[in-house]
């Protein structure tokens, strides 16, 4: 197997375990590994495989805290984003791709580990939500990444955790259902892309089932603040390699 086929399935086993222990952040552990080495687009397609694959594990695996209402806005919200996002994917230069997931996993993985802290977040209702799906529904468009700012906006408001599992995890589910729709329907997805799949699916098989038997008796608290801290440095780790060239392009 080539060096490539091994760090996609790398990523799919570590990402699939985030995932199944906290219901989202597939496509954040996996393009810190895969950005190096994949193409955007190739890597576009299999974060977002990759993560529906999982979110139907979790969502079988995981069924508690289930809330229409709290759902909807980020549904509606997410739905209309995911078009966006996968208009400007193929506009998108490599270097600048791994520059901008560098600045997410570096500014929203500190926020995340320390918003706990925070008091909570009442304004905006339910036009809010709708917005903070917007953003991810776009995210989702984008590369599969649907899950980071409804998550962020869940936590800021201290949503319980398994009301925002479920929010998050079929949120995830429906805009990752479209997204990969989508991207069949516009081409994206290959002829040659398809073995990838092949790779991902069973490498994050197990490790998701994991993950969301952890989550369900054990506190993730522990796991979440390993789990931001690696992703904040894998961030830090992309911004050195392609700041200076962008600079000196400049």
């Amino acid at each position: 197997m080539s060096e490539t086929v091994w760090i996609i399935a790398l990523g799919a086993i570590v990402a699939g375990f985030v995932q199944g222990l906290s219901g989202f952040a597939f496509g954040l552990v996996a393009m810190s590994f895969w950005a190096w080495t994949i193409e955007p687009q190739l890597a576009a397609v299999l974060v977002v495989f990759g993560a529906l694959t999982g979110q139907v594990v979790g969502a079988l695996s995981v069924r508690r805290g289930f809330s229409l209402p709290v759902l909807l806005p980020f549904l509606v919200g997410g739905l209309a984003g995911i078009p966006i996002g996968t208009a400007i994917l193929p506009m998108l230069d490599a270097r600048l791709f791994k520059t901008v997931l560098g600045l997410v996993l570096v500014v929203w993985c500190p926020i995340m580990l320390f918003s706990r802290a925070l008091p909570p977040v009442r304004f905006g209702g339910r036009l809010a939500d709708g917005a903070a799906g917007l953003v991810g529904g776009v995210m989702a468009g984008l590369g599969g990444f649907s899950g980071p700012v409804p998550t962020l906006w869940c936590t800021l408001r201290q949503i319980d955790k398994d009301t925002q599992r479920t929010v998050i995890q079929n949120f995830n589910l429906a805009t990752l259902a479209v997204t990969m729709a989508t991207y069949f329907a516009t081409g994206m997805v290959k002829v040659e892309m398809v073995p990838m799949f092949a790779v991902v699916a069973p490498a994050m098989l197990l490790p998701t089932l994991l993950g969301s038997r952890l989550y369900i008796g054990i506190s993730e608290a522990t796991f979440r603040r390993i789990v931001l801290g690696l992703l904040t440095a894998s961030g830090a780790a992309m911004l050195a390699a392609t700041l200076p060239p962008l600079f000196a392009s400049a």
